[in-house]
């Protein structure tokens, strides 16, 4: 069983065989590999603990939200410790807002005297984040907004704070090919400065919204094709995602679950679903609608045995520290991963189908069963008999006993031995062909979420 092992690890899939991607961005094996990345929301709003959309929201205008940067000083921010919680709770890689929509910069930009340098807390805090993070092995990604409500060349729209506010937009008419050149300089600035960027992350493009009195942004205000172009140039092995208005690159929806995998000309399509810890990005006092441990490790399974990765969003408070309630769930989701960490990392859908409140992920000849609910004893598996070598709780390696092929009838064995008479479970229900029939232990094993892996057969053998 070990030669297998060895064997299925060197016949690693070749996503890029097999997924819908662009041939100018970098290789997206790693991401596909990694599975599960880190989400980090962190700014002004952080300061505002209302939402990180809270300048546009309740419509505080450039000046009035200044407060915040003359009061931003995370002053308990460790990116070291930040980095080794993530590592240890199972992160692959992260991403962090580097700039956020309110324009402000997390690094020392040189086009900007609206950034982190310029406030009582004085450091770059983007160089602080990519030296801890690559230290401790994660691949590194950044987020960069293409909306700017602070830039005075931003034209207003309807999601600008100052929408309502005549006297600013008949000052600032707005300007978006300056603008452009602007944005395009500030993401040169993070893609040379900074060493190697894995991942960028841009957000958002929005063409088809129409207030009446504006309308939304897309790929031409933001010179979609040019950056492209420059980014790639840059940093030849990054990976983009989908909201540059250009319709390629990594899918992203967000607090939502994709029902089926996602396809495009019969080529899977590289995606990640984002989701937050409670109703908000940014840190959010008040925000009590909390996800639970068991919830977000069931949406981390689902997405994987539908071909995605996940990113899990944090957003850490003013003082740059992580909130209880959100290293309890982290630690929770740490206890799972340490053990079932392989059901997940290198994994993707299966052609199995999975039973019943449950799901399949899978790598090469390791089929992995995440049961969400423990059924009473017996579980039945249409498609897989005779596919099977071995099974085990992932949990413990403790080994799960099946039937397949054989034993499967319906006819109840007569023993003379009656302890097995009254102990073994006697099935009577009609079977598929192919059917496979596991035996269960009736206590659930004490962990969040059960994984039984399944070593299946070497067909080449």
């Amino acid at each position: 069983m070990h030669n297998k092992k060895i064997r299925n690890e060197e016949k690693k899939v070749k996503y890029r065989e097999s997924y819908e991607w662009p041939e100018t961005y970098g290789n997206p094996d790693w991401f596909l590999e990694d599975r599960f990345g880190l989400f980090i929301h962190f700014g002004l709003f952080s300061v505002a603990a209302r939402h990180e959309w809270v300048m546009t929201l309740e419509e505080i205008g450039v000046e009035g939200y200044k407060k915040y940067f003359e009061h931003f000083n995370p002053d308990l921010f460790d990116a070291k410790k930040w980095a080794r919680e993530a590592k240890e709770a199972g992160f692959k890689y992260a991403v962090l807002t580097a700039k956020h929509h309110e324009g402000f910069a997390l690094w020392d930009t040189k086009l900007s005297e609206y950034k982190i340098t310029n406030t009582k807390f004085g450091r770059d805090l983007v160089k602080e984040y990519v030296e801890a993070f690559r230290e401790e092995g994660l691949k590194i990604g950044l987020y960069f907004s293409l909306l700017d409500w602070y830039h005075p060349d931003f034209l207003v729209d309807g999601y600008h704070p100052e929408r309502n506010n005549k006297e600013y937009m008949e000052t600032h008419p707005g300007n978006m090919d300056a603008y452009a050149e602007f944005m395009h300089g500030q993401v040169r600035e993070l893609l040379t400065d900074y060493g190697k960027i894995d991942y960028i992350w841009f957000d958002f493009s929005y063409p088809q919204r129409d207030w009446g009195d504006s309308v939304g942004k897309g790929k031409d205000d933001w010179k979609s094709e040019s950056l492209e172009q420059m980014i790639v140039s840059l940093q030849p092995d990054i990976i983009i995602n989908d909201r540059l208005g250009l319709g390629r690159g990594v899918g992203t929806p967000e607090q939502y679950q994709r029902s089926t995998k996602a396809e495009k000309g019969g080529k899977q399509i590289v995606w990640e679903a984002c989701q937050t810890l409670n109703n908000s990005w940014g840190y959010d006092r008040d925000n009590l609608n909390w996800k639970s441990s068991e919830m977000v490790i069931k949406l981390l399974i689902d997405t994987v045995s539908k071909g995605g990765n996940m990113l899990l969003n944090i957003g850490p408070n003013g003082r740059g520290e992580i909130d209880s309630k959100t290293k309890n769930i982290l630690g929770e989701i740490k206890n799972w991963m340490r053990l079932h960490s392989e059901s997940i990392y290198g994994c993707t859908a299966s052609q199995y189908e999975a039973p019943a409140d449950a799901r399949f992920t899978q790598k090469g000849n390791h089929l992995y069963l995440h049961l969400f609910s423990w059924p009473y004893r017996t579980l039945l598996i249409n498609g897989l008999g005779g596919e099977v070598e071995y099974a085990q709780l992932l949990n413990d390696h403790s080994e799960i006993k099946y039937i397949q092929d054989e034993g499967l009838s319906g006819k109840r064995k007569s023993h003379k031995n009656l302890n097995l008479e009254v102990t073994e479970v006697h099935i009577k229900d009609k079977f598929e062909e192919k059917a496979l029939l596991v035996t269960l232990p009736v206590q659930k094993p004490d962990v969040t979420v059960p994984v039984i892996e399944f070593i299946l057969k070497d067909k080449e053998e």
